[in-house]
C-alpha cells in the first residue's frame, strides 16, 4: 500500500515508514535521543530528497519526544533547571543551522553537507564512545571501578568558569557557560542534519558533567522536544520542505515506538547503554562513507535556483 508524499514528489509504502519510525521511536523512548540521526539516513536512502527528510523528521523528532518527555517527568527524572538553559541554547543554534542550512541549499551543495557531517560526526562521537565504552566494560571484569574516580573537591576546568548555578536534581554545580554552548551546538546540527542531538547531549552529560544517567535521558529528550519544534517551524516557514503526510506516518510509528522504548530502558544497565547507543552511532557513519564511494546512478542532475521555481 503506497501514499503520494506531495512535497517529497514521490511514491511510497507506508507499512516501510510505519516500520522504519517505530523501530526508530523504540530506540528513542531506550536511550533518551531524538531518533533523528537514524531516522534522517534512512529517509534519504529510500530516496527522499536530503532537504525534505530533514525537516520533516524534525518534526517527527518533536513529536516522538514529547511522550518520553511526559513519561520521565511522571518518574521525576527530568531537571527543568538545566533543560531550560539546554533549550535556550539549542534555540539560538538552531536559527542559525536553518540559516546555514537554507544557505547551502541554495547553493546546491546540501546533499554533500548532509553526507560529510554524517560522516565526520558520527565517525568520531561514536568512536569515542565505543572506547569508553569497552574500556569500562574491562575494568568491570577485572574487579575495577568503571571508572577512574575523580578527587574530592577537584572538577575540569570548564565547571569553574564564571555563572556558576546549582542543579539539585541533576547532582550539579557547575557554570552554565559550558552548558549553554553545548546547546547552540547540538541546536545547529540538528537544524542542519535533522537531529535531536541526543546522541551528543547525552554522553556529553555524562561524560564532562557526571549527571546520573536517568536524569540525562529525561532532561535530553525535553530539550529535543523544544528545539525540534523550534527546527520545524522554521523549516516550514523558511523553505515549505516539511512533509505534513510524511510526517504524520512518521510520527504515528514514532509515538508507538517510544512507549515501548521507555518502558525497556528501566533493564538497561549503563554499560551496555553506552555501548549498544555507540555501535548505532558508527553503524549509520559507515553507512554514509560507504555511500561517498558508491558510483550515482544518475551522474548529472539538474538544480534550479529558488527563483526559477
Amino acid at each position: 500500500m503506497q501514499i503520494y508524499l506531495p512535497i517529497a514528489e514521490l511514491p511510497i509504502s507506508i507499512l516501510t515508514v510505519l516500520a522504519l519510525s517505530g523501530a526508530v521511536g523504540f530506540i528513542s523512548g531506550l536511550f533518551g535521543v531524538g531518533g533523528g540521526f537514524l531516522l534522517t539516513p534512512l529517509l534519504i536512502f529510500l530516496d527522499i530528497p536530503p532537504a525534505v527528510a530533514v525537516a520533516t523528521v524534525a518534526a517527527q523528532v518533536a513529536g516522538s519526544s514529547t511522550t518520553g518527555v511526559l513519561t520521565y517527568w511522571r518518574r521525576r527524572a527530568l531537571d527543568f533547571k538545566l533543560g531550560g538553559i539546554l533549550v535556550a541554547g539549542g534555540i539560538l543554534g538552531t536559527l542559525l543551522g536553518v540559516l546555514f542550512f537554507n544557505s547551502m541549499r541554495r547553493l546546491g551543495q546540501l546533499e554533500l553537507v548532509i553526507t560529510l557531517s554524517y560522516v565526520t560526526l558520527f565517525t568520531i562521537i561514536g568512536g569515542l564512545m565505543l572506547y569508553g565504552a569497552l574500556r569500562a566494560m574491562l575494568r568491570i571484569r577485572a574487579g575495577k571501578p568503571a571508572r577512574l574516580r575523580r578527587r574530592a573537591g577537584t572538577h575540569p576546568w570548564w565547571m569553574g568558569l564564571p555563572w556558576r548555578m546549582r542543579f539539585p536534581r541533576s547532582q550539579l554545580y557547575c557554570s552554565a557557560i559550558p552548558i549553554a554552548l553545548l546547546a547552540v551546538v547540538i541546536g545547529f546540527i540538528g537544524a542542519v542534519l535533522g537531529v535531536g542531538g541526543g546522541f551528543i547531549l547525552v554522553p556529553a552529560l555524562i561524560y564532562f558533567f557526571r549527571i546520573p544517567t536517568a536524569v540525562v535521558v529525561g532532561t535530553s529528550l525535553f530539550q529535543i522536544l523544544m528545539t525540534m519544534t523550534g527546527a520545524t517551524i522554521l523549516h516550514a516557514l523558511t523553505n515549505q520542505s516539511v512533509d505534513i503526510l510524511l510526517a504524520i506516518l512518521l510520527l504515528l510509528g514514532g509515538v508507538i515506538g517510544a512507549q515501548f522504548g521507555g518502558r525497556a530502558a528501566r533493564n538497561l544497565n549503563v554499560e551496555s547503554f553506552r555501548l549498544l547507543l555507540a555501535l548505532l552511532i558508527l553503524s549509520v557513519g559507515l553507512r554514509f562513507a560507504i555511500e561517498l564511494f558508491i558510483p550515482p546512478s544518475e551522474p548529472f542532475s539538474v538544480i534550479l535556483s529558488d527563483s526559477a521555481r
